[in-house]
């Protein structure tokens, strides 16, 4: 067997092989390294690109579950809230719209230009309009100031986060981590917000109970003070979450033209990503929080209990979707437990008393949400990383732009009496459904499909 390295004819004994253009391994190369765009090689860049990547994962997870907290609060009082304040019923509907187009703007803006801008940048911009908005709610009770802070802040219905934040996270993730670990990534970052949720869906019901000033404007209160935290976040990612990190300078400006031409597939899943969000904003929680209130009369402090175990149990579900990613793949795990879900929603119109309302939604939540990291996985793996940001900003704002739509309609249906029985409930199943049937369609054939 060839010995490594050379003999020295002085001594006559072996010494290492002398120094090549590509040794010593230096920390730029590190850092390249952990910008690999296969992701492979993140694990193979010593101990920089792995505590880089530890801390902006973990920075990009706390920044989610801190603003997630914050829309559980928030979701469960704000119908009420406005309507105390004198709102009608359609005027709510109409903020909830706006709010919703608000951040399909701003997902346009940071999709087309956060990778010039900076990611890190338009984070913190965001986090701080989100604070904004917060102090608006908690402390004016005026409509048309309400909606000027709805459409430029983050106002959210529900735990969803169809935000300008979400795209710029998921691209810093999918960079973050290698492929085979997106699934588990996208998983602990839902799974925390989720969890995060039901703690503010708690804190809604805790306000409740108490009665020195207006819960939804301490609820909003917490939200400014959770928008703050979401900024502190932020502003600690390091320079390695930009898209080309490198002597810190930017990509040349063909290549940036090059990640705004995205490839067709992302366009049709961005149209069905639309249609169930569409449908699964016929049934956020402020809609169904409005909904129960009507039907059975429940009160804050039984709602607020209620979408805590809700998000418990969406939170405990995800948990599965990286064994399911990888035994059945990634469009497996998307529509399976999608469709029982929504086979559950359908029955809720059905129950006699809150009580069996409540089964019923917590049984659908132990399964409504495991499709989301599989969902966020199969984003990042149909396109190449360069279109990472771009693709998910794409979907988000496909879905923002849908959920733009749905209060919209479920007023309209809530408006007509006969129609309150759960028609809107009905046709959110029926539609998400149609959703599932979509998208196998469309993608049964992809390769990603079956990447874990």
């Amino acid at each position: 067997m060839r010995p490594h390295g050379r003999q020295d004819p002085a001594r006559g004994r072996q010494v290492a092989p002398a120094p090549t253009a590509r040794q010593p391994i230096h920390r730029r190369q590190h850092e390249q390294s952990f910008r690999s765009t296969s992701g492979i090689n993140t694990y193979k860049s010593g101990i920089i690109g792995g505590m880089l990547r530890t801390r902006d994962v973990r920075m990009i997870i706390t920044a989610r579950a801190l603003r997630t907290a914050g829309y559980g609060a928030t979701s469960v009082l704000l119908a009420g809230m406005l309507i105390e304040d004198g709102c009608t019923p359609a005027q709510v509907s109409i903020l909830v719209a706006t709010a919703a187009a608000g951040s399909v703007l701003a997902s346009l803006v940071i999709g087309a230009f956060a990778d010039r801008w900076g990611r890190r940048r338009c984070l913190i911009i965001s986090a701080g309009l989100m604070a904004a908005s917060g102090i608006m709610f908690a402390a004016c009770e005026s409509y048309p100031m309400l909606l000027i802070a709805a459409f430029a802040g983050t106002i959210s219905p529900s735990t969803n986060d169809n935000t300008p934040f979400s795209g710029v996270e998921q691209a810093i993730l999918a960079q973050s981590s290698p492929d085979h670990q997106h699934t588990k990534v996208f998983t602990a970052y839902n799974l925390t917000a989720l969890l995060a949720g039901s703690i503010g869906g708690l804190a809604a019901a805790a306000l409740g109970h108490q009665h020195r000033a207006s819960p939804g404007d301490l609820a909003f209160a917490l939200y400014a003070i959770l928008a703050v935290g979401t900024l502190a976040a932020g502003a600690r990612l390091s320079p390695a979450v930009e898209p080309n990190h490198a002597k810190g300078k930017t990509r040349p400006a063909p290549q940036i033209a090059e990640q705004e031409r995205l490839p067709h597939r992302v366009r049709v899943l961005a149209g069905l990503f639309a249609v169930d969000a569409f449908a699964g904003g016929l049934a956020v929680q402020t809609m169904l929080a409005w909904w129960l209130a009507y039907r059975y009369g429940a009160t804050t402090t039984q709602l607020g209990m209620l979408f805590f175990a809700t998000n418990v149990m969406s939170a405990v579900s995800l948990l599965a979707a990286p064994v399911l990613a990888r035994r059945h793949g990634l469009l497996a795990t998307m529509l399976v437990p999608h469709v029982l879900a929504n086979l559950l929603l359908l029955c809720l119109p059905l129950a006699q008393s809150l009580a069996v309302a409540a089964t019923l939604l917590i049984t659908r939540h132990a399964m409504s949400k495991v499709d989301v990291p599989a969902r966020q996985a199969f984003v990042a793996a149909i396109v190449a990383p360069v279109h990472r940001t771009a693709a998910a900003s794409l979907t988000s704002i496909a879905r923002s732009v849908a959920v733009c739509a749905s209060p919209m309609a479920a007023t309209a249906i809530l408006a007509a009496p006969a129609l309150r029985g759960g028609s809107m409930l009905l046709i959110a199943g029926a539609t998400a459904i149609g959703y599932d049937a979509g998208l196998w369609t469309a993608f049964r054939n992809q390769p990603a499909r079956r990447k874990p």
